[in-house]
């Protein structure tokens, strides 16, 4: 369907929608109004739809936990995501809770206070107990919530590390990635979108003496047990890195440089026999061989977590997790800038 039938579709969409109203206005008119007054009947059954509709809201709630929360990530695969687990189940925990309590407890209200034939509301003006109860019980849990979050937030931007952090940087445009690496020295040259050009695709300044053992490539190799430091630009609009088997995320902005700290924890070949993960690429395999299509790996993937425009969907890139020797035998095969510019 092309843009001019949609568009004509949603005019003749809201002219249908005027003239029903408009007819309504007129058979209330012709009625007397008599047709918007509500009856002690209409009260009853909307009391009752009322509590059926939030029994079964309740009810899909529990049906949607139970049938897809398999499908949640498997344990974090690095150092820091313990936490950050812990943390999310906390505040889920808190939330379901109350949510629980408080919704049945609001359908059912609406239900049983209906409006009934001689029944009067009550003026309840003020209770300080009530006031004191739902005002602290809150005030507690955000603080909880939120001092915790601080350490690890903290712990996470400035960690205390026993070795020098690897230097990535991943350069963020509409819509792929880039990965470059720091090299022997293990510092980035200057780069900046005035020098991109040819080859030179993220704008490495060539005159920089950092620069020309920086390399430059289109896969993320990442070393087990290596604190990694990533760097991150945009070149175009707001990107965000999202790393979710690793718990991090971080935004990418035009004309600034962001930054993100994590140690890989779980090679690729391991996290592909966790229990959980083969099982979702069974399911997943499943359904792509019944539809005659190839069947699937599962690899870690550093996803953008920003709608960045229409390819936003496929920004994605590969993470490769493995041992420190896989690593420096993939690095050294590995052209630097200055060879290929």
């Amino acid at each position: 369907m092309n843009t001019v039938s949609i568009i004509v579709l949603i005019v003749l969409a809201i002219l249908t929608i005027v003239q029903v109203m408009r007819i309504s206005e007129i058979s209330s008119s012709i009625q007397g109004g008599k047709d918007n007054q509500v009856s002690e009947k209409d009260n009853d059954t909307q009391g009752k739809l009322l509590l059926l509709v939030g029994m079964g809201f309740v009810i899909s709630v529990l049906v949607m936990y139970w049938a897809w929360g398999y499908h949640s990530l498997p344990a974090p695969s690095s150092e820091h995501g313990a936490e950050i687990d812990s943390l999310w189940n906390l505040s889920m925990l808190i939330i379901n809770v109350v949510f629980f309590i408080v919704q049945p407890i609001l359908f059912y209200f609406g239900y049983k206070y209906r409006g009934k034939k001689g029944t009067k509301a009550v003026y309840y003006e003020h209770n300080n107990k009530l006031e004191l109860f739902w005002t602290m019980v809150p005030a507690l849990a955000l603080a909880v919530l939120i001092i915790w979050g601080l350490n690890v937030w903290s712990g996470l931007m400035m960690p205390e590390n026993e070795e020098e952090p690897i230097v990535i940087e991943l350069y963020a445009q509409q819509f792929n990635w880039t990965a470059r690496y720091s090299g022997g020295d293990n510092q980035l040259g200057y780069a900046t979108v005035h020098e991109i050009g040819g080859a030179n695709i993220v704008g490495v300044d060539m005159e920089d003496i950092y620069s020309s053992d920086d390399i430059v490539t289109k896969s993320l190799h990442l070393p087990v047990g290596k604190p990694i430091k990533f760097e991150f630009r945009s070149q175009d609009v707001i990107h965000s890195a999202y790393f979710p088997h690793f718990r991090a995320q971080m935004n990418c902005v035009p004309g600034s440089k962001t930054y993100f700290q994590f140690t890989p924890t779980v090679t690729t070949a391991e996290i592909r026999q966790n229990k959980d993960v083969k099982n979702h690429v069974e399911e997943v395999n499943g359904i792509r061989a019944a539809k005659g299509e190839d069947l699937w790996e599962f690899d870690y993937v550093l996803l953008c977590n920003k709608i960045c425009g229409a390819a936003h969907y496929n920004m994605q890139m590969e993470i490769i997790v493995e041992t420190e020797e896989e690593y420096n035998a993939w690095l050294k095969e590995q052209k630097t800038v200055a060879e290929t510019l």
